[in-house]
């Protein structure tokens, strides 16, 4: 068996120049530009193929590890070829695979996420708390331990200017991912190919980020909301349409018993405070894909069972379950009029100098 692919619709900038010339002027001078987008028919995974969902999700989960190592998870032989990137510097936390269908008519990006133990354990962690947190890591209002950025100012308020400035930084995973032109070079080499993004956890979400930016399809499991992180990256967006979540190519893939994509590992007696993490967003861009394996299968709430192994042996590899009235996948769907971090108010709180403003109101 292979993987399904269907028709996506994608909405591509007509020059990525244009497009990081928009972005970076809305970063540092808060002005708009306008991107002209093409809109495209490409051939796209198909989601509600559950197969071609655990073949994604096995290619996600080997973006840990190299071939021939524990954890590695064999692929359909019609995916004859790949080769990993990110891996020559040990400390070096973008990584991943690529993989080439035997025709090189398909080729997928598969991005690594964090590793809690390891080489890049630190850049994960800094990277998923600058992304993921409301207010650069603090937890609440009393948080006495290191956070990621000095944006926090008083009570439940947060400088938006400084929380953008914190995500120019080199070390920000999506930042290397332009750097590297992984995807440019991909896009030059095979201009005929279809290219897709996937990933796990902080992988997905940064498959989703680039998979926006350059209108090539991405499917992110288990991936914490990172519809924030694309706002505060100032990352262009294709227009509204009918919804009201922009018509990016992203499909999010994960289940009702983890807390991390749904935004409930949280709080300072939370297990993800506990070990260094606020993962507190939970509104993702695209649509979503949620198995009910609380309702269905009778799994308690549980930080463990964010694991890609459990993605793949025990929700898509199993039969026998319908998840919803005559499907053995969820229907994809918007999360539409989702909000993030309601308790906290953002604005310019801190003067030029990085000091606190005079407190107003």
């Amino acid at each position: 068996m292979s993987v399904r692919t269907r028709p996506t619709t994608v909405f591509r900038p007509r020059s990525l120049d244009a497009l990081h010339h928009a972005r970076l002027r809305s970063l540092h001078n808060q002005e708009s530009e306008m991107v002209e987008w093409d809109e495209l028919i490409v051939s796209g995974p198909d989601v509600e193929d559950r197969h071609t969902l655990s073949q994604l999700a096995r290619m996600s989960g080997n973006a840990y590890v190299l071939p021939g190592q524990k954890n590695w998870y064999e692929v359909d032989a019609a995916w004859n070829v790949s080769f990993p990137f990110g891996w020559e510097d040990e400390s070096d936390g973008f990584r991943g695979h690529v993989f080439f269908s035997s025709d090189n008519s398909t080729i997928v990006l598969a991005i690594k996420g964090t590793t809690l133990n390891g080489p890049t354990s630190k850049k994960d962690k800094f990277n998923d708390n600058l992304l993921f947190s409301c207010c650069c890591a603090r937890v609440d209002i009393s948080w006495v331990f290191r956070t990621v950025c000095d944006c926090y100012v008083h009570g439940w308020r947060c400088d938006d200017p400084c929380l953008s400035d914190a995500l120019i930084q080199d070390s920000l995973f999506y930042s290397v991912g332009f750097s590297k032109r992984l995807v440019d070079d991909l896009r030059l080499m095979h201009p005929s190919s279809n290219i897709w993004l996937v990933g796990h956890s902080l992988g997905g979400a940064l498959a989703s980020l680039l998979g926006s930016t350059y209108g090539f399809p991405a499917v992110a499991f288990e991936s914490p909301g990172e519809r924030l992180a694309a706002h505060r990256l100032h990352l262009p967006l294709p227009p509204v349409q009918k919804s009201t979540v922009p018509p990016v190519p992203v499909t999010h893939v994960y289940h009702s018993g983890d807390p991390i994509p749904q935004g409930t590992c949280t709080g300072f007696g939370s297990p993800c405070a506990q070990v260094g993490f606020a993962l507190e967003t939970h509104c993702h861009l695209g649509k979503s894909i949620v198995f009910d394996t609380v309702g269905k299968l009778g799994w308690r709430v549980d930080v463990r069972k964010h694991i890609i192994r459990d993605v793949i042996t025990k929700i898509l590899e199993i039969d026998g379950v319908e998840w919803e009235e005559g499907r053995d996948v969820p229907l994809a769907r918007a999360e539409e009029d989702c909000v993030d971090c309601f308790k906290w108010e953002f604005g310019h709180f801190k003067d030029d100098s990085g000091e606190d403003s005079p407190y107003q109101g």
